[in-house]
This record gives structure tokens, sequence and C-alpha cells, in this order.
């Protein structure tokens, strides 16, 4: 556990506001915010995300459908176009692409924690709190 990846599940569980998240976002440098895009789809996976997550992600991110991040989540396996998402240069499309990330997040984690965590687990976001 770091600060990052506690920053990033508070953020997807509501916990901080997510204009919090993207003033830090827009802090970190290009090499930086490229790493945590790549962390997010990797949390994004492992908290098994579905394409059937792709519509309320994007509503939830507030993004238009037009945009390329939602554009990428709704065509094709999940876990290529998370990555297409992660991959993603231009700075405008990496702020976007950090909200529907964690908006992702927010949708599986959610469902994981439903399923198999509802009678307690050892995830140690799972254990967070308001700040």
């Amino acid at each position: 556990m770091n600060e990052r990846d506690v920053l990033l599940n508070e953020l997807a569980q509501g916990l901080r506001p997510m204009s919090e998240g993207i003033d830090w976002f827009d802090g970190l440098g290009q090499e930086a915010q490229t790493e945590t895009l790549l962390v997010l789809r990797h949390h994004c996976l492992q908290a098994r995300a579905v394409a059937e997550d792709a519509t309320e992600s994007i509503r939830r991110a507030g993004l238009r459908p037009t945009h390329t991040p939602a554009v990428l989540i709704s065509q094709g396996r999940i876990d290529g176009q998370l990555a297409k998402i992660a991959a993603l240069a231009p700075l405008d499309e990496r702020r976007k692409a950090f909200k529907l990330l964690i908006a992702v997040l927010a949708i599986a984690d959610a469902r994981r924690r439903d399923r198999f965590c509802s009678g307690g687990c050892s995830h140690w976001w799972h254990g967070l709190s308001a700040v």
C-alpha cells in the first residue's frame, strides 16, 4: 500500500471528492500521470471490470459518449480497451481517462465487494474511511 493507491481507492469509494483527485493528478508530471493510469487499469482488472460497466462509468465520469476514452471503453474487450485508455497522451485526454478509470474502479470494486467481500475480507482498501 502506498499513498497513491490509498488516494485512488478513496476516490473510487467516494471518500474524497473527484475535484481533489483531479488537482492531484494535474500536479503530476506526464510520466507519473501515465504510471497512475496504468496502475488504475491494473486495479480495474483486479476488481474484475466488465464491458457492461462502460455506460455507467461514462456517466459517472461526466464524459460525453464522443470523448475518446468513452469511445474506447465502449468497443472491444475491456482489458485491451483499458490499456488503450491508459496510454492516451494529450493532457486533456489523460484527465478524462483518469476520471473514467476511477469510475470503472468504483463500479467494479463495489460489485466485487458485494459478491465476494460482504461477509468480511482482508483487502486493505475495503477498510478505508473518510478522511
